[in-house]
């Protein structure tokens, strides 16, 4: 029983209308014997985490008072642990969208669901989350090298779930780290550490590469003099970051509260960051804290010392921990937030270059082990494992052959994994694999002939597992790597014409929500109005508005028309004639059905036909407001579909709706159309 608050409550609905109603137990779709990377992190997601976020504070004084305190399309509808339950839900079903597509904008809802859980509010969030994204899109073309960072993090989240769920050492590493009972009989302990697990690895993994947007600026001025083909170094013209106090320094507040945590005094990151990375490595490595104080402290201001490369994760650490003070709240930072932060800032050059200096024959220390540092272990090894499916923006890695996708097989305790590329790509695969006998028969002089990453992968040397050796103990974790081709898959990717600077998707689906509302008057509404109504839906209803937001794009396909925030020579559209939107309304109710479907609700209308319990009359105060929240605890709709319907099916049902409920699917869109020109100026044009 993974749902447990949806099973309780539909043990009260059958008590009280019979059988045959909800909340029924979401299916897991996908193979249960299947040990790759998909079922292993939707397992652990579905099975390991029961009860994620329950309160039984709030579920007693729910008892208590008659009461509910769980939202769902309305505020007070369900309980709360109810609602946590249907949170995780969101989060298992986005993610295997997720998984399945690779893309940019599936990344987003997983980054929305992990905000609205875990820092219960994705709008205090929303430019740190959207800044990386807009960067590497826009600026990342100007440099030499580099590739996403959006999609790789959530990549790197499913990965760090997947090896958490199927590798007993690991989990056995955590556990006893942070002082759970290690024993798997203990099925209320190993739940209570999935639910840690998955809050502080998510935090570690999702955030890890936020800090980039501090990166690419200094990696842009030096591309402009590496065009010709001079190498970084002494002479090379670099910026550096100055004046860092406004970033590290730490207030009144946090000092109190991190001298309560570890009874010492801090006066910036930087010295609670040194602190926290000695602390757990110093004995193992040999590390003061004064020498690693120094080193995190000349990563932004003197570059030049470190081979004239900015480190990208002292900012992610330290932008992250401006955003959990200003979000969470100081009082609610523990030792667990800093070892995610210290993870963050080890996981690029600190770890590799500054401490075991794993490229060194002379210098070399041991890798580091997982019992050390766990979220740190993960990190970094989940990070050297995510390299298919990376968007390439800059000019060199544009040309570059790298996996566009991976198979992994996590069974024994181990991972096997095998990288494909584009067997389009064969000719370059065979001119390296000429170039690289070559080599061999010469008697190995020089350097070996590249292809980076295929040829870190297939020639003998197996630069790439090895170098993974280097930095992360896998003596309980053997990893096998083998390439291999074959043709590119592009139908999961639904790439349509429609484009923005950024995604924009949580502002239309605002526009989309308070479509219903302002029909004729979206210019009187003020947008902080909007967003704190959309604010107060669950985040079911959230990712309902934003997935149909990301729709959009296809239903404008279905048109020939497509929205963008550039000016284009094309006819703009302003409204949708009657006869578009009778195209793309039917999409739009197909959409609706296999949400509803996946998300567990079955169809009915006991909610409007039953009688109703004079108790649940009192609760909700007049029977129209108890038969909405009755809807919402048997999460059934009359308008629904159960099973797995075929397009033509739904479509049919489509038609057979009463006007008035096929008119819900088309007509407030052109309200929508006004309502997001007041949101960064995106505008619909027709190709023809």
């Amino acid at each position: 029983m993974a749902y447990t608050a949806l099973k309780h409550m539909q043990e009260n609905n059958i008590a009280l209308f019979g059988e045959g109603v909800g909340p029924v137990q979401p299916q897991r779709h996908y193979d249960t014997v299947d040990c790759g990377l998909k079922a292993m992190a939707l397992k652990f997601l579905h099975t390991r985490c029961e009860g994620l976020g329950f309160d039984l504070a709030k579920e007693t004084q729910e008892l208590s008072e008659g009461k509910y305190y769980g939202n769902s399309l309305q505020k007070g509808q369900i309980p709360y642990n109810m609602q946590m339950d249907i949170n995780r839900l969101c989060l298992e079903r986005e993610l295997e969208k997720f998984i399945d597509s690779g893309v940019a904008e599936d990344a987003y809802t997983i980054y929305y669901c992990y905000l609205e859980m875990f820092f219960g509010h994705y709008g205090k969030s929303k430019k740190m989350v959207e800044l990386l994204s807009e960067f590497e899109s826009n600026g990342s073309s100007l440099l030499m090298k580099h590739r996403d960072h959006y999609s790789h993090s959530v990549y790197v989240f499913a990965l760090g779930l997947a090896i958490y769920e199927s590798n007993i050492t690991y989990r056995e590493s955590f556990k006893s780290f942070y002082g759970f009972d290690c024993n798997e009989d203990n099925k209320e302990a190993d739940h209570q550490a999935a639910c840690c697990f998955l809050e502080y690895w998510g935090l570690t993994s999702l955030f890890h590469d936020i800090g980039y947007p501090f990166e690419l600026p200094f990696e842009q001025v030096l591309s402009y003099f590496e065009v010709g083909g001079a190498k970084r170094g002494a002479g090379s013209i670099y910026i550096a970051y100055h004046d860092m106090d406004g970033l590290t320094k730490l207030g009144e507040e946090a000092v109190k509260q991190f001298e309560s945590l570890y009874h010492r005094s801090f006066k910036d990151t930087e010295e609670l960051f040194a602190f926290g990375i000695t602390d757990k490595l110093g004995k193992v490595y040999d590390l003061t804290e004064e020498n690693i104080r120094k080193m995190i402290h000349d990563k932004p201001v003197a570059p030049n010392t470190f081979g004239y490369f900015m480190d990208h994760a002292y900012f992610s650490a330290t932008r992250l921990y401006r955003e959990m003070e200003n979000s969470l709240g100081i009082s609610k930072i523990n030792e667990k937030h800093l070892d995610a932060l210290t993870a963050i800032l080890l996981h690029n050059s600190l770890f590799k270059f500054g401490i075991s200096f794993y490229k060194s024959k002379e210098k070399h220390k041991e890798p580091l082990s997982m019992g050390l540092h766990p979220l740190a272990y993960l990190l970094m090894l989940c990070d050297e494992l995510q390299c298919w499916d990376r968007t390439s923006y800059g000019r060199n890695s544009r040309k570059e052959l790298h996996p566009m996708a991976a198979d992994f097989d996590f069974r024994n305790n181990a991972i096997h994994a095998v990288y494909y590329y584009d067997n389009e790509e064969q000719e370059k695969i065979d001119a390296f694999k000429m170039e690289y006998r070559k080599w061999e028969d010469s008697g190995e002089q020089g350097d070996a002939p590249r292809l980076k990453a295929y040829s870190d992968m297939a020639q003998k040397e197996q630069c790439f597992a090895k170098d993974i050796e280097k930095i992360v103990d896998l003596t309980a974790i053997p990893l096998t790597v083998i390439p291999n081709t074959r043709p590119v898959d592009r139908k999961s990717k639904h790439t349509y014409l429609s484009t923005s600077n950024f995604l924009h998707l949580y502002d239309f689906a605002v526009a989309l929500n308070a479509r219903y509302s302002y029909q004729g008057q979206e210019a009187q509404v003020e947008t902080d109005v909007l967003e704190k109504e959309f604010e107060e839906l669950s985040l079911e209803y959230q990712l309902s508005n934003i997935n149909q937001a990301k729709s959009f794009s296809k239903y404008l396909d279905a048109l020939g028309c497509f929205y963008t925030d550039r000016p284009v020579d094309y006819e703009m559209i302003s409204h949708f004639e009657k006869s578009q939107m009778e195209v793309f309304a039917p999409m739009e109710h197909e959409r609706w059905i296999r949400e509803h479907i996946v998300m567990g609700w079955i169809h009915g209308d006991v909610y409007d036909t039953a009688s109703l319990p004079e108790e649940l009359r009192k609760r909700f105060g007049n029977e129209k407001t108890a038969q909405k929240a009755l809807r919402e605890q048997l999460r059934m709709h009359k308008l629904a579909m159960d099973g797995n319907p075929k397009t033509e099916e739904i479509h049919t049902h489509y038609q057979a709706l009463p006007l008035e409920e096929r008119e819900k699917d088309y007509e407030p869109f052109n309200s929508m159309l006004r309502l997001i020109k007041r949101f960064d100026g995106l505008r619909i044009y027709k190709l023809d």
